[in-house]
């Protein structure tokens, strides 16, 4: 396996949290946090750039990935989790109460899997099926804080 293969890997598996015995997709998610911390101060258009890379970068090495362990959306491959949750969080309000409410609904969007998520999930397969299930499941809990906090600011009104 060559090293860019390996690093590939490393990255898929959220720098070692897919190694997590039990829920992994948990622990990709909570490494989503720091990202989302370093990634927080920057301009909406500036994040929205970077996690679009990111999700990009995302099917190469889940493809990568997948191809390697011969297993599609094998349970250690959490970059899909890590760029959820970066989809989550786009234009959150600053601290730790959306951090947590961010994580959780993204956590029970991604487990639940509304329609269509659950469809794509099974008919995509490959890098994208892998990330695109979990980008939905982002746009779903991005969508609950967003009018969560229209709703806050309508009532404050």
């Amino acid at each position: 396996m060559t090293a860019l293969r390996k690093f590939a890997r490393f990255l898929a598996f959220g720098f070692g949290a897919g190694n997590a015995p039990m829920a992994p997709g948990t622990f990709g998610t909570l490494v989503g946090i720091p990202i989302y911390l370093l990634l927080q101060p920057l301009s909406a258009l500036t994040y929205a750039v970077v996690v679009f890379l990111l999700f990009g970068l995302g099917i190469w090495i889940c493809h990568v990935t997948e191809k390697d362990l011969g297993v599609h959306d094998h349970p250690g491959i959490v970059w899909d989790e890590i760029v959820g949750y970066l989809i989550t969080m786009f234009m959150a309000p600053n601290g730790w109460m959306w951090i947590v409410t961010g994580f959780i609904l993204f956590r029970l969007f991604d487990i639940w899997k509304p329609f269509p998520i659950r469809q794509i999930e099974r008919r995509i397969q490959g890098g994208l099926g892998n990330m695109l299930d979990d980008a939905l499941a982002g746009f779903y809990s991005l969508a609950v804080i967003q009018a969560a906090v229209y709703w806050m600011n309508v009532q404050g009104a």
